[in-house]
Order: structure tokens, then C-alpha cells, then sequence
């Protein structure tokens, strides 16, 4: 495998991306942008690229914080968040030059990009579909759904897949069909994959706050990247 950080700028700040990729296959192949949770780009989500690489794609770990910041704490990861989801238009603006970054490495075919986060992260990536962007499709884990309020009547290209905990106190049944509504109108091709008994933050191991709603679940983790390996085979053929 080769690992590289790649360093790039938006609005003259500076941010640092992970990439990894097979070196024994060759030729362009197609990138999978990956969004993350509220503390910043992590080992959690490095190792989500890695394993996007094992399965022959260009695992792309983005930063939407700048470079080396990463919250150490909730109170710290609330505050680093917190004015992305109050300026949608400024995270909207991040994921795209992220997108733009991940386009103009040489080994990434730019025609067959995918993008998928967690919590936050799910956020993120259904805000890049939002903005029509061009991209095959958009995966959310345990994301929070809620519309940014800036891209109602914009069409939505991508496809989109929704892994949820039905049990999430942070995006309960009501907000689950406000984006059922939400992207139907758009004309996304969308699906949802409800998990019975689950919370927030489902993939994370460490997660383990049920006051909070922060609960690991093995089973919905196993099923949940199972869904999303033949989400990405069929977007990215």
C-alpha cells in the first residue's frame, strides 16, 4: 500500500488529507472521499481509507478543519463543528475543494468519485450531494440529516445510501422522512438502511455513552460497511 499526506488551501487556510492506494494495481482507479466525525480527520478515518484501498479504490481521509487540528474532548469537538454547521455555505465551500484535491491526484480517475462520513461527516457528504456536485454517489453512517436551507430546487445527481441507527436521539423518525421528502424531490436515486436497537455513532468501537446516545454496535457496523462495499461497486463501475 502507499500512504501519503497531501497538503492544499481553501480561503488561503491550509488543510492536510490522507491518501492511500494499492501500488500493485495501475492505471487511474476510482477515489472514495471520506468525511469525518466531529473531532477532525482521525486514525478512525485513515483506517476507513485503508480499507477502501484493499478493495481497489483511492481511499481520500479529508480534513475540513485545517491542518493538525483534531478536538481532544466533546466540548472541543462541539466547538471545532459548531460554525460549519452554522455557515453551511463555508462546509459546503471545504468539501468541495476537497473533492477538488482528491480529482487532481494522478492516480484517481475524476470521472468515478464517491464520498461517504460519519456523524458530522454524514452530514458532510449529503451536503455535497445537495449541491448537485458531481459525484457517482454519497454514503452517511449514523449522519445527521437535517437540510442546510441553501440548496432547496438544486437536483441532486448522486445516489445516495443512509446507514442509521433507528434508536439515534440526534436524528430521530421525523427528521428521517423530512430527508425521505427532502430527496425525492430532488430526484436523488436514495435509499435508507434503518438499524432496530441502535444509536449514534454505531461504527465507532469506542463509542460506549448510552446517556449520550453514543453506542457501538458490531452487528450494524458489520452490516452497514457490507451495504456500503456493494453501494460503491455499483456507482463506481
Amino acid at each position: 500500500m502507499i500512504e501519503r499526506f497531501i497538503e492544499y488551501r481553501h480561503q488561503g487556510k491550509g488543510f492536510e488529507a490522507f491518501m492511500c492506494l494499492d501500488d500493485r494495481r495501475t492505471g487511474p482507479r476510482p477515489g472514495v472521499m471520506v468525511s469525518h466525525a466531529w473531532a477532525g480527520r482521525s486514525d478512525f478515518e485513515c483506517d476507513k481509507a485503508r480499507k477502501l484501498a484493499a478493495l481497489g479504490y483511492v481511499g481520500f481521509a479529508h480534513d475540513l478543519y485545517g491542518k493538525g487540528i483534531l478536538g481532544r474532548s466533546p466540548e472541543e469537538n462541539g466547538a471545532l463543528m459548531k460554525p460549519l454547521l452554522e455557515d453551511r455555505r463555508l462546509l459546503q465551500a471545504r468539501l468541495a475543494a476537497a473533492l477538488a484535491c482528491l480529482r487532481a491526484q494522478p492516480e484517481v480517475d475524476p470521472a468515478r468519485i464517491a464520498a461517504m462520513g460519519f456523524c458530522f461527516g454524514g452530514l458532510c457528504v449529503l451536503d455535497l450531494a445537495r449541491t448537485g456536485a458531481d459525484v457517482r454517489g454519497v454514503a452517511s453512517f449514523h449522519g445527521l440529516l437535517g437540510a442546510p436551507g441553501n440548496t432547496t430546487g438544486t437536483q441532486i445527481k448522486a445516489k445516495a445510501l443512509v446507514l442509521h441507527g433507528y434508536d439515534d436521539p440526534m436524528c430521530p423518525p421525523d427528521r428521517v422522512l423530512e430527508f425521505a421528502r427532502e430527496f425525492s424531490e430532488a430526484g436523488s436515486d436514495w435509499q435508507l438502511h434503518a438499524y432496530g436497537g441502535t444509536m449514534h455513532s454505531f461504527t465507532n468501537p469506542e463509542a460506549d455513552n448510552p446517556e449520550f446516545g453514543t453506542v457501538y454496535n458490531a452487528n450494524a457496523d458489520r452490516r452497514s460497511w457490507a451495504s456500503l462495499v456493494d453501494f460503491l461497486g455499483e456507482v463506481l463501475a
